[in-house]
């Protein structure tokens, strides 16, 4: 029997909080799995000056992201959305709009991190786009080179 698998060292339960958002593009569209979109999201993840992104995957109609407000506890998640939304279409000069509003789950713990970590590493899997997790290109992991 294999071992769990880890979450990476730079994923750790040092945050006092830390969300878990979906992001829907309307009509469920396959915009988002391409370099373009990959490129576009983490330009505006580095733009996020209230935010930390510490983990994201890109699917083909949809994104998730674990992040953290850097200062305020009570940062809106509806602000981290919309700038990712705004950021994103006008970088591709999108012709596809995101459904309203977004998904989101405040985590309490190291375990329900670590538990949404795990999801977000098998989300390509599940939805049969490739046959391990690690062969997913769209996956965001945050760096200190980004501080």
């Amino acid at each position: 029997m294999g071992h769990p698998p880890r979450i990476p060292v730079w994923l750790r339960w040092e945050q006092s909080v830390v969300y878990f958002v979906t992001i829907c593009v309307a009509d469920r569209k396959s915009v988002l799995a391409n370099d373009h979109a990959f490129i576009a999201f983490k330009k505006a993840a580095a733009r996020l000056r209230d935010w930390t992104v510490l983990a994201a995957i890109l699917m083909p109609d949809h994104l998730h992201i674990v992040a953290t407000p850097i200062a305020d506890r009570d940062a809106k998640v509806g602000n981290l959305s919309a700038a990712i939304k705004r950021w994103m279409r006008a970088q591709l000069q999108a012709s596809w709009e995101w459904q309203p509003g977004c998904f989101d789950r405040l985590l309490r713990s190291d375990e329900s991190l670590r538990d949404k970590w795990l999801y977000l590493e098998e989300n390509p899997v599940r939805a049969g786009l490739v046959t391990r997790w690690q062969d997913w290109p769209f996956r965001y992991e945050f760096s200190e080179e980004l501080l």
